[in-house]
């Protein structure tokens, strides 16, 4: 029997709080994993479009034998008990082979408490540091971060936390001597090289200031080059321009250019650098196009690395673990 649910609302003059259809796409991906079907319908009683007896109608257009209508109202008011019951009469006139179903509203229920609960702990948490602790709270809550080596955790955290994806604590990679040698740059004030501007843009600079570095990007310089060069892009010229201009560079962050990232495994492989204190690579693109094979290779490598196996990465994640390394410097100092 083909069914259809409609979320029904009482709507507001006010067209930004008309926003039921996304409750009804929420609960629709919750009922019916990958379906394609519209099926869960949001619908309102007045103030907003589509109406109730419109879109009953449009469902049983669209060949729907049962309807189920649940009111999303607290309690059980006169559109509950009246209202709605007298279209759902109606549609039982119009439509005598279709099924219809009408539910309780939301009432009294103990998971309401729990919403309102967190609500109210929100609002009490509004300054930003307070948010993130409750951020981290939240995501600590969610995963098991146990197995975690400490000095680790705080950077899953702030990559969890950066993109709400927990898959990144199982791919997030770390040479046993990343996070020392990271710390230990930053401390030294060493600088920063990164791929792309985005990733240079989000990188904490006070932070790093504190230390005497500075974050180094060479991309725009590169543009010349890579129309000159024809065979390399923009993000390899610039990462071998700059290594090769500045001796005190002592993290690469690489969030978006795989190429730039297996042109640092190729030049870090090289005899020019052979002997030298080589940086940390935190090597993190995204993509589906060299991307899993950049970091793959980068995995196998001999010097300190953090990246994030798989296709995932991008920005995001190279700007937290930069700054999640920046803060324990400076919880450090």
């Amino acid at each position: 029997m083909k069914e259809s649910i409609l979320l029904l609302g009482h709507g507001s003059p006010k067209k930004d709080a008309n926003k039921l259809d996304h409750m009804a796409a929420m609960l629709h991906t919750m009922l019916h994993a990958g379906c394609a079907e519209d099926c869960v319908k949001a619908a309102y009683l007045q103030f907003a479009e589509p109406g109730i007896m419109d879109t009953i109608k449009d469902s049983v257009s669209r060949g729907a034998e049962k309807v189920i209508l649940h009111p999303f109202f607290l309690s059980a008011g006169m559109h509950v008990t009246r209202d709605i019951p007298e279209m759902i009469e109606e549609a039982r006139g119009l439509y005598p082979d279709v099924t219809f179903v009408y539910t309780e509203p939301l009432g009294i229920h103990e998971k309401l408490a729990h919403i309102a609960m967190e609500r109210i702990s929100a609002a009490d948490v509004l300054a930003p540091a307070a948010i993130e602790k409750r951020s981290f709270d939240i995501l600590s809550a969610e995963a098991d971060l146990s197995a975690i080596p400490a000095d680790r955790l705080p950077i899953v955290q702030r990559v969890i936390h950066a993109t709400a994806d927990f898959d990144f604590k199982e791919t997030l990679t770390f040479r046993p001597d990343a996070v020392a040698a990271g710390l230990a740059a930053i401390k030294a004030g060493r600088d920063i090289l990164t791929d792309v501007e985005m990733v240079r843009t989000g990188i904490n600079k006070k932070l790093l200031g504190c230390w005497g570095g500075t974050v180094v990007c060479k991309i725009q310089e590169a543009e010349a080059g890579s129309r000159e060069s024809g065979s390399m892009t923009k993000a390899e010229i610039g990462m071998e321009s700059a290594l090769r201009e500045n001796s005190n560079i002592g993290i690469i962050a690489i969030g978006n250019a795989p190429t730039a990232l297996l042109k640092v495994v190729e030049l870090f492989s090289s005899p020019a650098f052979a002997g030298r204190q080589l940086p940390l690579v935190v090597g993190v693109p995204v993509g589906f196009v060299k991307a899993v094979e950049s970091k793959a290779l980068l995995a196998s490598q001999q010097f300190p690395f953090i990246t994030a196996l798989g296709r995932k990465g991008g920005t995001p994640v190279a700007v937290a673990i930069v700054n999640a390394l920046l803060k324990m410097a400076g919880e450090d100092k």
